[in-house]
């Protein structure tokens, strides 16, 4: 007498339980145990009596679910880890609000007859020189520093402009040249600004600079 049964492949199985699990992101572990074990109960129902699944391809199989369980709590697991430490994050960086810090930008906030800011110079300059401008775009200042070496180079200005007269307060800009045997040196500009308020945005902390908006963390060069 001639059996008639069909095979399941027990590949299928497998492809089937990668495909749910990978298919939703709200699907629970427990669904896809329920899932899995009736795709398994149907696989023995429906296998050839004369050739039944094997004790190491059912073992198989199980170590499957297992895998993929412990996948879904690594996942929830490290999702909750990056959620706290996001969190924690934020938190210090409150600490930041009404503090300097020094990122890249041309903004010089005047306050007391005091501001300033920084250059980085990509090599040796044999002349450096800032400009101070209004908020009309005029240059109302010239700072000579001279000869530097290359890095970073910070600088003051006194609130006057070149006629000696006293500025408000207020947002100025600045605009940094420097030149080394007739050619130009390669530079680029940090603003000190103050800290307003601190958020958390799509993952990253997200500092909001006076006069300048929004900035990451990543971005701040110094603190003060």
């Amino acid at each position: 007498m001639s059996v008639a049964a069909t095979q399941t492949d027990h590949s299928s199985v497998i492809a089937a339980l990668n495909k749910t699990s990978g298919s939703s992101s709200g699907t629970g572990v427990n669904e896809i145990e329920d899932r899995f074990l009736k795709l398994l109960v149907t696989q023995l129902k429906n296998q050839d009596p004369m050739n039944p699944m094997e004790n190491a391809e059912m073992t198989m199989q199980l170590a499957q679910m297992s895998t993929v369980e412990g996948i879904n709590n690594l996942n929830a697991s490290m999702e909750s880890l990056l959620s706290g430490y996001q969190s924690a994050q934020t938190l210090q960086a409150t600490a930041l609000i009404g503090r300097q810090v020094l990122t890249e930008g041309d903004v010089m906030s005047l306050a007391d007859g005091l501001a300033g800011g920084a250059v980085e110079l990509a090599s040796a300059a044999d002349k450096v020189t800032v400009k101070v401008l209004d908020g009309a775009g005029r240059v109302i200042d010239t700072i000579d520093l001279g000869a530097q070496a290359a890095g970073e180079l910070r600088f003051a200005w006194d609130g006057t402009d070149a006629a000696g007269n006293v500025m408000p307060n207020g947002s100025y800009r600045f605009a940094v040249s420097a030149e080394a045997g007739g050619s130009g040196v390669g530079t680029t500009q940090y603003a000190l600004v103050a800290v307003n308020s601190v958020r958390l945005l799509d993952g990253r902390v997200s500092l909001e600079l006076s006069g300048i908006g929004e900035r990451d963390l990543d971005q701040v060069r110094q603190i003060f």
